[in-house]
């Protein structure tokens, strides 16, 4: 299993391992992932290059033909992979089958090698219990990370050899600089970013890239990404007015996890109005973001604290009960245009946090989002009014934010009739996807959480998981 995030490099490692394999290895490659079982099956045989019977029709019939492959390769000496990208897209039922298909073997010998890629979500999928079974097969594990400075220098130069390069062009060392705090060492943002700085320059007709120009090919690429490419509307409910926050620094421990011995469970949707403002508290005043860049950007402990305490804040005004129950620390990958739609306490990883700390990850702090930008809270535990334009512009698409739950392995599937599948639909419908609060997971509820999958870059498999509930509760009053 190879994992990796968005535009690290899964898809073109996949293609390049199948220009290095010999005569003697036949490969496979499946990129479309939003799949049936048996899809899979006839995708899988036609990629190996196995005729199959115009009359075939059932999966016996395929995994016959395809078993009837291998054992041929490998009497001849040869090999068989499968390689799936875009794994974390596939639905239980198509990962059940790739189990079945690892299950064809000799007495001594496995008959076929199978590689699942995708993005970290693939991970959390196969840690699921129902999958258990898959992932203890899983024999090599290996996660693709951002490159570092001194690799993204190599990386681009010798992108630039490739090319035809031969020393005409080169890149300033404060360009390299900037490269890398847009881009963080994401292979796709590096590619982007200087792709952009060559065009800009041959516009220019210099052959330097300077730190100038990287500042203008990124202005260029932000101005692209913040659209609304979605095109969705969605109802949004007037945001009520807010009170100032109290920011509290305190000792964080376990962070795989926390179990409190008070219930933070059974948040009401109907949310009381915040309690009155302290007087320690000044009220939040708009002020210019670029001036007081530096007080909103908060490191890794200080974020997460903030999180702890507008939770605990919270909670008071939510109806949490007080018996029993887990918080647990969820990050998931945002667009921008979505930040809207985020209703609880979040803090987002900045994608440029300027140039006050390029090598330390930032974060912004935001306790309520309105239709002109948001509420974040600075270093001083102070409330800040900053813009939509200052949001999109620095949004890092990494959002965390608290879920607290009684049982992570819940999974609600067509049919069940529960409370929490009321709390779903209501959900639903407070975020635009609108359906009938009847507590039965029925066909309408099912196609609307599957547009909710799909609109959120969620696996579409109708199944309302961990993950999934965790982003409707973050999306919710």
């Amino acid at each position: 299993m190879i994992t990796g995030g968005i535009g690290t490099g899964k898809t073109t490692l996949c293609r390049a391992l199948l220009g290095h394999l010999d005569a003697n290895t036949k490969s496979a490659l499946v990129f479309n992932s939003f799949i049936s079982d048996m899809e899979l099956l006839r995708t899988v045989n036609q990629e190996f290059g196995i005729d199959m019977d115009p009359a075939a029709e059932s999966k016996k019939d395929y995994i016959d033909a395809l078993n009837n492959f291998l054992l041929n390769t490998f009497s001849s000496g040869g090999n068989a992979v499968l390689l799936i990208d875009e794994a974390q897209n596939l639905s239980y039922s198509v990962l059940e089958q790739i189990r079945m298909l690892s299950n064809l073997e000799t007495e001594k010998e496995k008959l076929i090698q199978i590689v699942l890629v995708g993005q970290f979500e693939l991970r959390e999928l196969l840690a699921s219990p129902s999958l258990r079974q898959l992932d203890e097969r899983v024999m090599v594990r290996y996660d693709l990370g951002p490159l570092d400075r001194k690799n993204l220098k190599g990386y681009v130069e010798h992108r630039l050899v490739v090319g035809g390069n031969r020393g005409a062009i080169r890149f300033t060392k404060r360009a390299y600089r900037e490269i890398y705090v847009y881009s963080r060492g994401n292979p796709r943002r590096i590619n982007a970013v200087c792709d952009r700085g060559l065009l800009i320059a041959y516009a220019k007709g210099r052959h330097t890239i300077s730190k100038r120009i990287i500042l203008k090919a990124v202005k260029d690429l932000r101005g692209e990404i913040t659209a609304d490419s979605m095109g969705m509307v969605l109802p949004m409910k007037r945001v009520r007015s807010v009170a100032l926050l109290l920011l509290l620094l305190f000792v964080l421990a376990g962070l795989a996890g926390w179990n409190f011995g008070r219930d933070i469970f059974g948040l009401s949707s109907n949310e009381r109005k915040t309690p009155p403002v302290s007087p320690r508290y000044t009220s939040p005043m708009p002020s210019d973001p670029n001036k007081e860049a530096a007080s909103l950007l908060l490191d890794e402990r200080m974020s997460l604290a903030g999180l702890f305490s507008l939770f605990d804040l919270n909670r008071g005004g939510n109806g949490v009960d007080t018996g029993r129950g887990h918080l647990g620390l969820t990050s998931f990958n945002v667009k921008p245009e979505y930040y809207i739609m985020l209703k609880r306490p979040f803090r987002v990883l900045l994608s440029n946090p300027f140039p006050l700390s390029p090598d330390v990850r930032r974060y912004l702090l935001i306790r309520k989002t309105n239709s002109e930008g948001a509420i974040a809270v600075d270093t001083e535990g102070k409330d800040r009014i900053i813009s939509e334009e200052f949001i999109k512009s620095h949004w890092g698409y990494k959002v965390s934010w608290l879920y607290p739950y009684k049982n992570r392995n819940i999974f609600l599937v067509a049919g069940m009739k529960i409370p929490d599948v009321l709390k779903i639909q209501k959900t639903l419908n407070e975020i635009g996807y609108v359906v009938e609060p009847t507590g039965l997971y029925d066909e309408a509820t099912l196609s609307k959480v599957v547009r909710f999958q799909k609109d959120l870059g969620l696996i579409p498999d109708g199944v309302a998981g961990p993950r999934t509930r965790a982003l409707l509760y973050l999306m919710s009053d």
